[in-house]
């Protein structure tokens, strides 16, 4: 027999700022590497892998307060959805404000 545990968490209100901080930062590294992608099938016709996206997020860490692995593991997030769905561009990412519907 298989037992299922269910483990609620719930995030206090002095790790929000942290949060959102560190949600903000992985949605303009998405950004980021879908223009830089965007771009470089536009003007060159090469499709950018996750090793090369690796390369022009390298240092971006620091400024934007993650562990560098997030910003890889993003950079490689976004290249095999882009790959998934076949298209130049993916939707932009949005951080808080009001969802239109």
């Amino acid at each position: 027999m298989k037992y299922t545990k269910t483990l609620k968490v719930r995030v206090r209100d002095k790790h929000r700022p942290l949060l959102n901080q560190m949600a903000r930062s992985v949605n303009f590294v998405w950004n980021y590497v879908n223009e830089l992608s965007h771009r470089s099938i536009k003007e060159r016709g090469v499709f950018l892998s996750a090793y090369d996206l690796q390369k022009y997020t390298q240092g971006a860490h620091k400024e934007l307060e993650l562990h560098s692995h997030t910003v890889q593991k993003v950079g490689a997030e976004y290249a095999t959805r882009r790959k998934q769905f076949k298209k130049n561009r993916l939707n932009w990412r949005k951080s808080g404000g009001t969802r239109l519907i």
